[in-house]
Parts: structure tokens; sequence; C-alpha cells
């Protein structure tokens, strides 16, 4: 079911090569997954549905994340700062998708983990044909958009400089770079090296913040740059600061995913065991940040933290991906332990355990942060930025002041 003889690959002077190369082993690895189906239906988990169901997991676990990364963190990136006119719009159009369908198959490949688990161990000999169907179809028709319009750009713009920082970037991410390769003198080089960082300074001058373009309301005002960071295709426009205080009066700070914002306020999702659900259950009033370089934005908002509905954790909890909802219950998070293999024997004992139906543990849920202050800065040049700041007042209106830089 899978070709035994590996094909050479490009050297990684040729980066863009390299990717194409990845696209014809993910091939050669659906093209085994669906074979695997009707193998199973005549043979069971036989020897080799077992081996063939080892190296699909081995692939999609560990090479095909890389090939992901190559795309969102360098190769797009470096197209989309060096894009103008037909091609700019073209990436426009493109690229809100390429990203989504890595969420989407990163979703469906959980979920077919898990079942190609059970044929490696011997222990099921079943996959879900329509499952394999959408997993298989997705990946062809993403890696064909790629090939079609992402590559052949990417070699007509980019010049010799930036390939060599994308084949070192590929490198660097792999473990396999030469320790000896002479530096490539690009930011995001520099940016690795962690050199000079007094010296790193970035003048803004993207737009301004008026008190007459604001909104009264500053839910809709944080909905309406949260819509534009969208649409600039902002990296992770969702992921936000928490800062929150322990006993002692000691800070401390994470990212998390905002999972809702609405008139009530702010919501994410966490274990409640875990070391900020800890401190909010002795002072539950936090900040949260996001910060929008790409936009030259930040948002500030202060507030009280009360927990989620049991029915909003539960709904949330079960439109997660099964790999998910089981790490949840696997983590005692924050809690100290011995190595990950330890990590991940507890996985694989709470999934044997509660298989495909999970049950949300009580230990685990939402936060709402309800916001009593909000400020909105946006950068401008020699560092005299505007800021807007909204306070709660006591009748429930939002109080609007500019604040010096």
């Amino acid at each position: 079911m899978s070709n035994a003889l590996p094909d050479t690959a490009p050297g990684f002077d040729q980066p863009i090569a390299v990717l194409k190369h990845c696209h014809d082993r993910i091939r050669k690895q659906l093209a085994t997954l669906e074979k695997l189906v009707p193998h199973l239906a005549a043979h069971g988990a036989d020897e080799q549905a077992r081996q063939a169901a080892q190296a699909v997991i081995k692939y999609f676990d560990k090479a095909a994340p890389f090939h992901h990364e190559d795309e969102e963190r360098d190769l797009v990136p470096t197209l989309l700062s060096v894009a103008q006119g037909d091609d700019a719009a073209l990436l426009a159009q493109l690229v809100p998708g390429i990203m989504e369908e890595h969420r989407q198959m990163d979703a469906m490949w959980q979920n077919l983990h898990e079942q190609l688990n059970a044929v490696a161990d011997g222990s099921a000999a079943l996959l879900r044909e329509a499952e394999v169907r959408r997993f298989a179809e997705t990946y062809r028709s993403h890696m064909e958009c790629e090939e079609t319009h992402i590559a052949p750009m990417a070699k007509r713009l980019f010049s010799p400089a930036q390939m060599a920082a994308l084949g070192l970037a590929m490198q660097l991410r792999r473990g396999i770079a030469d320790s000896g390769a002479a530096p490539i003198a690009t930011p995001a080089a520099a940016a690795r090296t962690g050199d000079m960082v007094a010296n790193l300074r970035k003048d803004y001058g993207q737009a301004v913040l008026s008190e007459r373009d604001v909104a009264d309301d500053p839910i809709a005002q944080f909905n309406i740059w949260f819509e534009e960071a969208i649409k600039a295709e902002v990296n992770e426009p969702n992921a936000m600061g928490v800062s929150t205080v322990d006993g002692d009066g000691k800070p401390t700070s994470r990212i998390v995913l905002i999972k809702q914002y609405d008139a009530r306020g702010f919501t994410w999702y966490t274990n409640y065991d875990s070391q900020k659900g800890r401190q909010l259950a002795g002072n539950p009033h936090a900040a949260l940040l996001f910060f929008w370089s790409e936009l030259e934005r930040q948002i500030r908002i202060e507030g009280r933290v009360e927990r989620t509905s049991a029915e909003e954790s539960d709904k949330y909890f079960h439109s997660r991906p099964l790999k998910s909802r089981l790490a949840a219950i696997a983590s005692a998070q924050s809690e100290t332990i011995g190595s990950r293999d330890e990590l991940e024997q507890h996985y694989e004992a709470v999934a044997k355990q509660y298989g495909d139906t999970p049950s949300r543990p009580e230990h685990w849920g939402g936060y709402r942060l309800v916001p009593e202050r909000i400020e909105f800065w946006q950068g401008r040049r020699s560092r005299f930025h505007d800021r807007i700041v909204y306070t709660l007042q006591s009748d429930g209106s939002w109080a609007r002041q500019r604040l010096q830089p």
C-alpha cells in the first residue's frame, strides 16, 4: 500500500522545490490512506494494514505540520510583503482560504489520527470512509491551488536573498541547518539571532485614531478593529495576553485565544485548576492585551472575571476536535510532570478510557472578562501615538477620553 523507496529530495537551496516535494509525499500518503479503507474491510488490521497506518500517522504527525508552518510563517508572509498590483489582489483572494483549510485539515487529521491509532495497534479495523475521502479531497484541492498560484508567484517575485532566507527558515524548523552557515542578512534572520535588541526600531504611520471616528460603544469599536484585523490577515488576531495576579500581588501573563465577545464581555476557555484559574479564584480581576503589529494597533482591556455557564462551556467543549477534548481531560494544566513520555502515556490512557465521546470535566470551562476599561492604541510616527480610552460609569454608560502617548 506504500512505496518503500524514498524519492530523492531537492536541497533547501531550492525551497519551492522542497515544498513541491512535500506535496508529492502527501499525495502518496493520501493514496495509502484511501487504500486502507477497502483493505481493512477485506483483511482486517493485518500486519500490512498496521504498518501502513503507522506510516501515515508518522508523516501527518511530524512532517505535515512543518510544511504548514513553512507556508504560514515564511512563504506567505514574504509573498505578502513583496506582491503588488494583480499579484497582491490574487493573494488577498486566496490566502484567507489557504489558512482556513490548514485549520480544517488539522481538525480532520485529529479525528483520523484516533482511528489510525486503533488500526496501528490492532485494536480496531475501521476507517470512516467519508472522513478519509473529505480529508484527501481537501488536501488535493489545497495543494493544486498552491502549485497553480502560490509557488509560481514565489518563483517569480522572490529575490535570491529571500529564497535563501526561506530555505534557512525551513532548515531551522527541522533542526537540520548547517551550524557553520553564513547568516542571512534579512530582518527575519536578525530577529532570530536576538542581536542588537536595543537598536530594533520601527516608526509607525499607517493610520490615525480620532475621537470623531471611533464608536460610542467600545465593544462596537472592538468589533470594527477585529474585523479589520481579519481582513488584513493579521497572524492569529484572536490571540490575546491574559494577565492575572496571585495572592502576593505578583502578576503573571500568558497567551490564550478569545472564543467569543459581545456586550457581556470577552470569553476564553481553560482549566479552572490552572495557575490562572487559581489566581482568578483569589482575585477575579484580569487584564487582556491584543497586539496586531501588521496594523500597528493595540487594545488593552481590564475588568472583573466570571465563569461562563455550564451550558456555554459544554457547547464549546463539544465543538472542539476529539484530540483537544481528550487533552483537556488528560492535562493537569500548570502542574509539574516528570517527562513528555509520561504526559503522552497519560493522554493515551485517557483516550482509551473515554473513547470518542468524552464529557466535559468539571475542572474545565469558560471565563468571561466583563470590561471596565478598554483602551485603543494606534501607532503614530516618532512615538507620538494615538490613545483613546473608554471607562465604564456607574450608570452603565461609557466615558471616552484621549490619553497622551
